[in-house]
């Protein structure tokens, strides 16, 4: 395609839906590249209860949807593709699908992190009924059962004393016999009388899929191959997420771990491209705030365009970028 987009978003999350319906009341007539699995974690997600403004709760699935039509509603064009390379060492910047070529004069990158999962087919058959990898997403459905967490890092620690204000019991299983946390975390988590441990213990199997709910876990021990059984009513796993940025290496500043590195809001090192949600955001990883960070990715876009503007008209240019040393750097 030979037309130069205004703004390219590239994921379909909250991050992604927030900046299309921003950018696109701005008049930038974004294009929004969704990915063959469009929506993000939400859709992974049964009833959302923290996301302001919906008293009762809603579907996952639901609130995207109805993200997607408002964004829709106000001019963003969709296209489900999946972007498979892109070229930032100048603008107009280039987009690849499998398909087609796209060029922008801003990007918007919101293409979020991926919980790691354990693998098991079980356990992706009863995702948002009764397994989750988020604590503060869905600790409440939990009130008075007890419940499991897969994990022996700071965030498995984190999350099974969370889960304590909620359940009757809390085991955390790990699959070594001493646990990765710092060491505050771990003396907060021995204290607790709540919390309980399986070590050197990993998760064979969930069950139910046949009732369609998480009823106990199959536990293999590392050391003798035993296998036993666990009770328990849901099963948290916080084993980490990965960002989804391979995308962007060597292009794009990413921290130790692949999460974008911002500044300022949403700039990257690259002028022009802007970064929100979860890609960049590895502490809250929650809707509202990816869908926070995804409004200011479109302002600081659209800013960013203005200040082209002024800059072309002054130079004879239309896209010539600000320098790095501008007030939005």
């Amino acid at each position: 395609m030979n037309e130069v987009r205004d703004v390219i978003i590239i994921g379909s999350g909250p991050a992604g839906l927030t900046a299309a319906i921003y950018a696109a009341r701005a008049n930038l007539r974004p294009l929004l590249i969704e990915g063959t699995e469009a929506g993000g974690q939400l859709m992974l997600t049964t009833m959302v209860e923290n996301y302001p403004g919906f008293a009762d709760g809603i579907l996952g699935p639901e609130l995207i949807g109805a993200m997607r039509s408002q964004a829709e509603r106000f001019g963003t064009e969709f296209i489900q593709a999946n972007v498979e390379s892109v070229e930032l060492s100048s603008p107009p910047y280039i987009l690849r699908t499998a398909d087609e070529e796209f060029r922008c004069r801003t990007l918007i990158i919101a293409t979020g992190a991926s919980a790691r999962l354990l693998g098991l087919p079980s356990e992706r058959h009863l995702m948002g009924h009764g397994v989750s990898t988020c604590a503060t997403c869905d600790g409440f459905f939990f009130r008075g059962k007890p419940i499991a967490v897969v994990g022996g890092g700071d965030s498995a620690i984190e999350e099974a004393l969370f889960l304590t204000r909620f359940a009757s019991k809390v085991t955390v299983i790990h699959r070594r016999n001493a646990l990765r946390a710092s060491k505050i975390m771990q003396e907060k988590a021995f204290e607790n009388p709540k919390i309980e441990f399986r070590w050197n213990a990993v998760v064979e199997e969930v069950k139910d899929v046949t009732r369609g709910r998480v009823t106990g876990l199959v536990l293999r021990d590392v050391l003798t191959g035993e296998l036993s059984e666990l009770e328990v009513d849901g099963l948290f796993v916080a084993i980490g997420h990965t960002p989804n940025t391979s995308l962007f290496a060597g292009q794009l500043k990413m921290d130790a771990n692949g999460y974008l590195i911002t500044h300022h809001g949403t700039l990257t090192n690259v002028p022009g491209v802007f970064a929100c949600g979860d890609v960049q955001d590895p502490v809250y990883r929650q809707a509202i705030t990816a869908a926070g960070s995804g409004c200011k990715a479109a302002i600081d876009a659209e800013r960013y365009l203005e200040h082209v503007m002024v800059e072309g008209l002054a130079r004879g240019s239309s896209i010539h970028p600000p320098p790095t040393t501008s007030s939005l750097s």
